[in-house]
């Protein structure tokens, strides 16, 4: 039961980890504790036929297990430090987007040899959303899609399942310093490690919270992103996603000067719902297989909001939207943008009568119930900017799919080593607050790796 390393959680963070760990000292004792299911028994049980909305497992399958979160969502990795996170002002610029591209050719060697990197650059799409008031953010991007990435994973456990000790749907309760590094206690037993690394995703802000409580680990407030998921057909936005794959554009509102942003774009993907502590909110993904894609692209559009003074609960914030969502639709609410415009909410019979045919079955409804009309007004703004660089955006069929909720941990204080005050004990990814995307999160978990090989005693 003692380790030289113990790393909590098997997201991306975790799993690079454990990767770099064993590559560089093959010789130190790992062990992974994940409180979700192994890669191979992630299945969540709405399949649209008999289940039809979520049946709240205790454990989400979609936001939880081998491969966090980022599992199904995707598979994109940004190469950038224009957005996904401020890891580089902790590591530096060049060596954040060193340690993103070192990640990258893991990927490629795992199995997602021939997916595409997309980039940015030399785009005459940059100069067309400036001259109507959009901003593309730069930024290379590899697609390995929810199918490859799902290879990736199951190749990068096959190579450290001998290597490392993995404990799934072992939550761990705590954490405690010891004179000799750490001690984690799970429902059954209890483990020691010489260092520990906290790699809990977003699904563990509540646990992590808690911990820092505990240990008086310095933390602060960070935003809440709130908005909708936008489905439309997929040749409305193919001449953007054919070149760039995902476009992260940010439009500034005329009315309150508030900026929103596209995020998670997934052409002619799938919208889906996932479970974040209990509460309902909307995803996207997006197969690189063609027999498995569809015929709509979605991305979500989203509004930040951060709360100091004198309400610091940024995802308490978020979470009391979501949840009126959830009870006003029993889970993702679904409204037509033209139904929006004209103040009605929206019906079976209006859904089912769109030419945007929904990838997911939700709760028609009106979203005005449920968002502040200050995000909505910038919603509707955005989707009214975006339609003269992809003419059909602002279409009556278009739809809207709430809430899309980002919920980020508050940032933990954390050193250039992405170390709290506590020698030895790190927290990384996107539970730390400092990571908001798979390639940052899988950066910042062979950055400490390193530091933990450069450091600890052999």
């Amino acid at each position: 039961m003692q380790y030289d390393v113990i790393i909590i959680g098997a997201g991306p963070g975790g799993i690079f980890s454990a990767y770099e760990l064993t590559e560089k000292a093959p010789k130190l004792k790992v062990a992974v504790f994940e409180a979700g299911h192994p890669l191979a028994n992630r299945r969540c049980p709405i399949d649209g036929v008999r289940v039809k909305s979520c049946v709240h497992c205790t454990s989400c399958s979609i936001m939880s297990g081998f491969g966090g979160a980022g599992a199904f969502s995707d598979g994109k990795y940004n190469i950038t430090n224009d957005f996904g996170g401020t890891l580089y002002k902790y590591i530096g610029k060049q060596r954040a987007l060193e340690l993103m591209h070192y990640v990258d050719n893991i990927n490629l060697s795992y199995g997602g040899e021939g997916t595409k990197l997309y980039s940015t650059a030399g785009t005459k799409f940059k100069t067309i959303c400036v001259q109507n008031n959009l901003h593309l953010l730069d930024a290379s991007v590899r697609h390995l899609g929810t199918d490859i990435n799902y290879v990736v994973l199951g190749n990068l456990y096959d190579h450290l399942k001998d290597k490392v000790d993995f404990f799934f749907d072992t939550p761990v309760e705590n954490v405690e310093v010891t004179d000799e590094g750490f001690s984690v206690s799970t429902a059954n037993a209890a483990y020691t490690g010489r260092r520990c690394i906290i790699s809990v995703g977003r699904s563990g802000s509540k646990w992590m919270e808690q911990t820092c409580k505990t240990l008086s680990i310095p933390t602060q407030s960070n935003r809440v992103d709130l908005g909708v998921r936008v489905e439309l057909p997929a040749e409305v936005f193919a001449h953007l996603t054919d070149e760039l794959y995902e476009s992260k554009i940010v439009y500034r509102t005329q009315k309150y000067e508030d900026l929103v942003r596209t995020f998670c774009m997934n052409p002619k993907g799938a919208v889906v719902a996932e479970n974040t502590n209990g509460i309902v909110t909307v995803n996207g993904h997006s197969y690189e297989d063609p027999a498995k894609q569809t015929g709509n692209t979605n991305f979500a559009l989203l509004v930040a909001k951060h709360f100091s003074e004198p309400f610091k609960d940024s995802n308490g914030y978020g979470e009391s939207i979501a949840r009126l969502s959830n009870m006003l639709g029993g889970g993702v609410l679904v409204q037509r943008f033209g139904d929006l415009i004209r103040g009605q909410r929206s019906t079976p019979s209006r859904i089912a009568e769109s030419f945007t045919v929904p990838t997911l079955s939700a709760s028609p409804g009106d979203l005005s119930l449920v968002l502040p009309k200050r995000i909505l007004d910038g919603i509707i703004e955005m989707i009214y900017a975006l339609d003269k660089i992809a003419p059909g955006t602002a279409a009556d069929d278009t739809l809207l799919y709430g809430v899309e909720v980002k919920f980020y941990n508050m940032e933990v204080a954390v050193d250039e080593r992405l170390q709290t005050c506590y020698p030895g004990l790190y927290v990384i990814g996107d539970g730390s607050g400092i990571t908001h995307s798979l390639s940052h999160a899988s950066a910042s978990g062979v950055h400490v790796a390193r530091d933990i090989v450069d450091t600890l005693a052999l």
